[in-house]
């Protein structure tokens, strides 16, 4: 069966209610589970407690325009918190924030409420913080989950119903909502095969049902992939960090600068000459179930809803580019590395972590 009717029948599930699509067999299961206690015993853990980045960035804009920071909002697992790194400007968070602030000249308030170890069944709790009655409500939200899914066996109807109501949420509140999807598991280097080969299988499935559902509800997703490259797989010992898990500075870089584009494009900061679909690199509009199977087997790959609500015989269609990857100095050479990245963590805070 294609990876893009597996997808649909997962989040066709999750739209109904089911929960109990399978993507593995009895015989399958058991045969990880070895694997899994295998692992085990090179794949390290962390349990260092993340960076904390919330605060303000690009201070160097406040007064230049006088409106108000733009919010934007961090939630999910280790890697959307920023596991395995102990500088919060290394954070994903931290970058993204850098990043938007650059691009739209204007700072950038940025709240994670995170959680390593979190699976969707979190998100709930995570979207009730960031929709605080008492502060306004986030410009834009991020959200990277799916691998603990994977890894704790959550059933994946039962996953992307959870990440698909925690969007309607936050879309119902205001909020742009950009989802870095499920990421490559098989791509971790020491876990070997066939657990190697099934963890790319399953992860992928899921990255493309949580894509078809999230376009559904009007967010827009990014491929996380095998964390966005070939290079992931080519340099290991370079992009993933001590634990051999998560990502190193350079592996959060890489995904930062891939998630980027998409999220200046939903709040009409990026260049509009860069909206348009270049066919050169097979952007265009596709049945969202396609283009989400697509996506999934391209990291860094965006898809995103069609400005109209267009559907025929194959469900509805959705656009999808290939964005270039670039340095952020390459995007704004002149911004002051120092307002853009270290943003509300000073170097103080850096020092505090690195001592405790």
């Amino acid at each position: 069966m294609s990876r893009a009717r597996v997808a649909r029948r997962i989040a066709t599930a999750a739209a109904f209610g089911g929960g109990g699509i399978s993507l593995l067999s009895g015989a399958a299961v058991g045969l990880v589970l070895a694997e899994v206690r295998l692992a085990k015993r090179v794949v390290g853990g962390s349990g260092d407690v993340p960076p904390r980045a919330d605060g303000r960035y690009g201070s160097a804009f406040a007064h230049r325009r006088g409106e108000p920071p733009l919010r934007l909002v961090f939630l999910g697992d280790s890697t959307a918190a920023g596991q395995g790194v102990h500088r919060a400007r290394e954070t994903p968070g931290a970058l993204l924030a850098s990043g938007l602030a650059a691009v739209a000249e204007r700072p950038v308030k940025l709240v994670n409420v995170a959680q390593p170890g979190a699976q969707s069944d979190d998100l709930p709790r995570q979207v009730e913080l960031v929709l605080d009655p008492a502060a306004p409500p986030p410009d834009v939200a991020v959200i990277m989950i799916g691998a603990n899914d994977v890894t704790h066996r959550m059933p994946p109807a039962l996953s992307v119903r959870l990440l698909s109501d925690a969007v309607r949420r936050l879309r119902a509140a205001g909020a742009e909502v950009i989802v870095g999807t499920c990421p490559d598991l098989g791509s971790v280097e020491p876990v070997y095969q066939p657990l190697r080969w099934l963890a790319r299988r399953m992860s992928r499935q899921l990255a493309a049902a949580q894509t078809i559902a999230v376009v559904g509800v009007g967010g827009r997703t990014v491929s996380l992939g095998d964390l966005l490259g070939p290079e992931f797989e080519a340099r290991p010992r370079e992009l993933f960090g001590p634990d051999n898990f998560h990502p190193s500075a350079e592996g959060y870089a890489t995904a930062a600068m891939a998630m980027l584009p998409t999220l200046c494009a939903a709040l009409g900061v990026w260049p509009q000459a860069d909206e348009r679909p270049d066919v050169r690199r097979g952007e265009g509009f596709l049945p969202v179930a396609q283009a989400a199977a697509e996506a999934a087997a391209e990291a860094g790959t965006e898809v995103t809803p069609a400005q109209e609500a267009v559907s025929g015989p194959r469900g509805r269609w959705a656009l999808i580019k290939r964005r270039r990857r670039r340095l952020l100095s390459q995007e704004h050479p002149e911004q002051d590395a120092g307002d853009a990245t270290n943003g509300g963590a000073t170097d103080e805070e850096d020092a505090a972590h690195r001592s405790a």
